[in-house]
């Protein structure tokens, strides 16, 4: 009965037209290793591309940019003397963090191209996250603190912490948190409050984790929440309204006991005429005296 099936489904696949051959595979499409090590990508292909079959390694980084591993049988310069290609294994003497992505074997020959993926997660532990806690907080108002290791691979999450006991992701599952209305994203490290209270000042600490190696976390740093100082808002206010009237008074006193400079009136701009010369000079003495003149 096993065979009969086989045989049914190769005769529906050779009855909707699709083709079974010039396939490309790996044995391990998921691939895991520690930083400094060695790692082997698998790729094998069946025998209708041919003897002379091309095989091509490409790479998509984590930010998505694609470049050649191995070209033209050779492996490209940023991999040189860092990889070697036999038997369509690309195996790597040792794996840095920006290795991490995913790995493209390409196959082409017969007229005929195959490709496979191969994921490739380096592994790195977690290096103490960068911790943004506020010191001072005021009541009622949303505050954000955030977490972040650029480090770990694959990328941590998060855990946060308050006065060294761990705050879980869901308060309200918790009945000594159910007062508690903060929200955690453990996989950016953002710890939020939409409304502050007095009951929320503590000491807060962030901690990384992955599958790498330990966990890592940041020193604490004390946040206090207060309510808003509104006899000091009043005061500061009372204290400038009093400030400008003093100054008031005391440009007016000045003036009138005639300490300040009066305004001096203003005085008409000379006026200029010109009077043009005239036409025929007059003579005197034998000399030409020019009549033009200005009279102010």
């Amino acid at each position: 009965m096993f065979v009969g099936g086989l045989v049914s489904v190769f005769v529906f696949l050779h009855a909707t037209g699709i083709d079974c051959a010039f396939t490309v595979t790996t044995s391990n499409a998921d691939v895991r290793a520690k930083e400094n090590e060695g790692a082997d990508l698998t790729c094998t292909h069946s025998a209708d591309f041919g003897a002379n079959a091309r095989v091509e390694w490409k790479f998509k980084d984590m930010k998505g940019s694609t470049t050649h591993v191995i070209f033209d049988g050779k492996p490209t310069t940023p991999y040189a003397g860092r990889v070697n290609m036999f038997d369509g294994v690309l195996r790597f003497i040792d794996v840095t963090r920006n290795d991490n992505g995913e790995f493209y074997c390409a196959v082409s020959g017969s007229q005929k191209f195959g490709e496979v993926k191969v994921k490739l997660t380096v592994l790195v532990p977690p290096s103490m996250p960068m911790c943004r806690v506020p010191a001072s907080v005021t009541t009622a108002h949303s505050v954000l603190l955030s977490c972040y290791d650029a480090q770990g691979s694959p990328p941590p999450t998060y855990k946060w912490y308050k006065d060294n006991n761990p705050l879980p992701e869901d308060p309200s599952k918790f009945a000594a948190f159910k007062n508690y209305t903060y929200k955690i994203n453990t996989l950016i490290g953002n710890l939020e409050f939409p409304s502050a209270s007095k009951m929320d000042t503590g000491d807060y600490s962030c901690e990384a984790v992955n599958d790498a190696g330990p966990a890592k976390r940041c020193q604490a740093v004390r946040m206090e929440v207060r309510d808003i100082n509104t006899g000091g808002i009043v005061a500061g206010v009372i204290v400038a309204l009093l400030a400008l009237a003093l100054l008031g008074f005391g440009l007016w006193y000045a003036r009138r006991k005639g300490y300040l400079p009066k305004k001096s009136a203003s005085q008409p701009k000379p006026s200029v005429v010109y009077q043009p010369t005239s036409e025929y000079g007059d003579e005197e003495d034998g000399e030409f005296k020019q009549k033009s003149s200005f009279v102010v």
